[in-house]
């Protein structure tokens, strides 16, 4: 696993690296100290998922993300801030961030958070999910706007993906997914990928925003209480 850190702080970049360094699986392949360099290294590097501060000089961490999304497809990309300010939140989802942690989290979270994003999922900070989904839900988000794309996309599911599909808009895990549907968790896993590649979700974050689009959405997901840990959508 290739990851590429991004702050405008040496020390904090510095102390991601030997925190990150001595994992298994995972080598930090360069450092950025602002998003435009960051851009340029991603391009260069490839790294599997890129770790970024939000709030930097010159080219934030959220247009950063923007611009390695766009022509670095499958790079991914985790901010991390100080701040949980629901703008940041809600501009790096729609930026197409795969995940959203504050620096204060643990450091195993981290390295978790940064494993998930490198495996497909999405991991929002907690205390920053349920207003996410709120949001998103409410229709304040632009990227709730409906879209013929997204219906015809999920029309194309079969009944069973379908149903799994409205279990992921709700924000279920596989393992919820699967006690709810009475179906073996390595079955919802498989359907889930499928599911993915019909609608063109890059994570489960991404298809809550296109069950808005494609005007499929369950239940409001305000009605669901939040996780105690970082959550892995």
């Amino acid at each position: 696993m290739r990851v590429l850190l991004v702050d405008d702080q040496a020390l904090h970049r510095m102390g991601m690296r030997m925190f990150l360094s001595g994992k298994n699986g995972l080598q930090v392949v360069g450092e950025a100290a602002d998003g435009a360099e960051a851009v340029r290294r991603a391009l260069r590097l490839r790294p599997d998922v890129v770790v970024m501060d939000v709030r930097m000089p010159g080219t934030d961490g959220i247009e950063a993300t923007r611009r390695i999304v766009e022509v670095a497809p499958g790079v991914r990309v985790l901010l991390l801030t100080t701040f949980d300010l629901d703008e940041y939140v809600i501009e790096g989802v729609e930026a197409g961030a795969s995940g959203f942690l504050t620096k204060d989290a643990e450091p195993e979270d981290i390295l978790s958070a940064i494993r998930a994003v490198a495996a497909g999922d999405a991991v929002i900070a907690p205390s920053a999910t349920r207003r996410l989904l709120t949001r998103l839900t409410s229709g304040a988000s632009p990227q709730a706007a409906s879209s013929s794309s997204a219906r015809i996309a999920v029309a194309g599911l079969s009944p069973r993906e379908h149903e799994i599909f409205l279990e992921i808009a709700r924000g279920a895990t596989n393992a919820e997914i699967a006690a709810r549907l009475h179906l073996a968790e390595s079955t919802v896993k498989s359907n889930v990928g499928r599911i993915f590649t019909k609608i063109g979700a890059r994570d489960r974050v991404h298809a809550v925003i296109l069950a808005l689009q494609a005007g499929v959405m369950p239940a409001p997901a305000e009605q669901r209480p939040p996780r105690p840990r970082a959550e892995n959508f």
